[in-house]
């Protein structure tokens, strides 16, 4: 038992060695490596539509609703809803299919990340604006795959003190038992300390977001390359969309429309696997 734990940590060490170095050979160098025909290939960077799109990469209740409104409420950026690229994929309905993209040498990664690249160029279009910032929590677990569609991507971390999120996390998902919060919390935070050690990027803290948004928000806009605009700090005066359960919080702090202090860090023993991440994080 304890050999086959082993090999299983050697397994995951070593697949994620090989996440980092493709995605930083992909942006050092313009080429990176992909497994075609059960043969490593080397290809360069495809090019894409959308230039320079941004990433926020964070756990879930942590902000990031909060941040994409003050972000999307800038005359430049569209920070749309949460979109779950990682749930949307190509598949090929029968082998002949899949034998047809092969022999135009793609593959169905590359044209998911076609998908993707048209699908995130049009809602930018389409919102009149020149600066994309994308959400969804859950692309930290595909942190490796949107290096690889987007190699100039950029990308922000979003954190928050693990003590605060698994407090909140359990005040929005009461159905959840308190080992089931950390367990996801655990995977959160553990694929973006994999992201930060990967990728370059521009950290926010959540706590200095709510303590000094007018700080936060010119460094960030500094960040994105655009001047900063006092107009986002009064998110509700924009129109965001609908506020839905999927597509982001929807609860009663964030439709107030201003940046609200959050609750005092709760006073709880963390698991040990959880502190040791709230330490690398900083906390």
């Amino acid at each position: 038992m304890e050999y086959s734990s082993n090999y299983a940590w050697l397994g995951g060490f070593i697949m994620t060695w090989r996440r980092q170095v493709n995605v930083r050979l992909a942006r050092r160098t313009g080429i990176q490596l992909r497994q075609r025909d059960g043969r490593i290939r080397v290809i360069r960077n495809p090019r894409r539509e959308l230039a320079q799109p941004a990433f926020i990469f964070t756990s879930v209740r942590s902000g990031s609703t909060l941040l994409r409104m003050i972000l999307d409420s800038h005359p430049d950026i569209y920070a749309p809803h949460e979109l779950h690229l990682a749930h949307i994929n190509v598949d090929f309905g029968l082998p002949a299919a899949e034998n047809a993209i092969t022999a135009l040498g793609l593959d169905r990664d590359e044209l998911t990340y076609m998908l993707w690249d048209r699908l995130l160029t049009q809602a930018l279009r389409k919102s009149g604006k020149s600066v994309l910032v994308e959400k969804t929590p859950n692309l930290v677990f595909i942190w490796h795959r949107v290096a690889a569609c987007w190699p100039d991507a950029r990308f922000i971390y979003l954190l928050r003190h693990p003590a605060a999120i698994l407090d909140s996390w359990q005040r929005a998902r009461t159905s959840q038992t308190r080992e089931e919060a950390v367990a996801s919390i655990i995977s959160y935070l553990t694929y973006l300390r994999e992201a930060r050690r990967a990728l370059p990027g521009h950290t926010i803290r959540y706590e200095d977001l709510t303590a000094d948004p007018v700080g936060e928000t010119r460094r960030l806009c500094e960040f994105l390359g655009v001047p900063w605009d006092p107009a986002m700090l009064d998110y509700g005066r924009h129109d965001h969309g609908e506020l839905l359960p999927g597509l982001g919080d929807w609860r009663e702090k964030i439709r107030t429309g201003t940046v609200q202090q959050p609750r005092p860090v709760p006073d709880i023993e963390l698991p040990p696997e959880l502190q040791a991440l709230a330490a690398d994080l900083g906390y």
